[in-house]
């Protein structure tokens, strides 16, 4: 009798990567000359895990949306990872808009991977451990194809897979 094999399918995200790009950001926000002399910033709480961008319009908001998203990418850390909310007026005239760093499958997504998992026809069993998806069977083939057809779907988070025995 063969034994099971399996994988945990999650959503993670390195905050000190995230850290990393929104000082990086810092520093070209403080060098640009549209955004020098302005109210323009960014904010990180690490604890809460929030990102706050802080402009002195909707233009200097989406600029800095940019380049957070540029530093963002260049340390592989996925743009699906932070949900912004729209933007909202603040005080002194500026605009501030939330970013809120996901971490963990929400609930809703991880019955979607599991509905799609079970679509798939494999002999796998998918259960949802609290925030992650746990995916085993006996053939490791079955698991690969998985994973495969996982990574095809566009789900509204970044997905990665673990713990493959």
């Amino acid at each position: 009798m063969s034994k099971d094999s399996s994988f945990d399918i999650v959503s993670e995200v390195d905050l000190q990567e995230i850290d990393n790009a929104i000082n990086q950001a810092r520093k070209e926000i403080a060098q640009r000359f549209d955004l020098k002399g302005t109210k323009c910033r960014i904010d990180f709480d690490k604890n809460e895990k929030l990102i706050v961008l802080v402009a002195d319009d909707d233009m200097k908001l989406r600029s800095l949306k940019d380049i957070l998203a540029l530093r963002l990418v260049k340390r592989s850390v996925s743009l699906k990872a932070i949900h912004y909310g729209g933007p909202v007026q603040a005080a002194e005239g500026t605009l501030r808009e939330e970013g809120k760093i996901i971490q963990g499958i929400p609930q809703d997504d991880a019955k979607e991977i599991v509905r799609d998992v079970k679509d798939l026809g494999l002999k796998v069993q998918a259960s949802i451990q609290s925030d992650k998806v746990r995916i085993s069977g006996r053939q490791r083939d079955d698991l690969q194809a998985v994973i495969t057809a996982i990574r095809s779907k566009d789900y509204p988070i970044p997905l990665q897979f673990t713990n493959y025995r």
